[in-house]
């Protein structure tokens, strides 16, 4: 089995396009206003913003996406003018992490584990 997608709510789907589109996500399917799929530039994943009549109370969704140059993709995303809650931190789980959330409010964690995110110390 493969994780082929994830999908995340939107009031505004053309807005969050935008948004992950500046993460670098591809558009592969544009059936605005009520859904897109994008593609990750590594790998072989999607993921997909679906619009919503309203957004899903309490903490909803959590998205991490992974890259090895965590601190200067952050630095990047920030000169473009994308604001984080969270900068590039060392986490207690061994992985690098900054936080941030997407137009519709889904938090987002941008992160390094590198070999401890599928191999931690404390694997079974």
């Amino acid at each position: 089995m493969e994780l082929n997608q994830v999908t995340v709510p939107a009031l505004d789907v053309a807005k969050s396009v935008a948004f992950y589109q500046q993460l670098g996500l591809r558009l592969l399917v544009d059936a605005g206003p009520r859904y897109a799929r994008l593609e990750c530039p590594d790998g072989e994943a999607t993921f997909s913003i679906h619009q919503v009549p309203e957004l899903p109370q309490g903490p909803g969704v959590t998205v991490y996406f992974e890259h090895e140059q965590l601190d200067e993709w952050v630095a990047e995303l920030q000169r473009l003018g994308v604001v984080f809650d969270e900068l590039p931190t060392d986490q207690s789980w061994l992985w690098r992490e900054a936080r941030l959330r997407d137009p519709a409010g889904n938090q987002l964690i941008l992160f390094y584990g590198g070999e401890n995110r599928k191999n931690p110390p404390w694997r079974l």
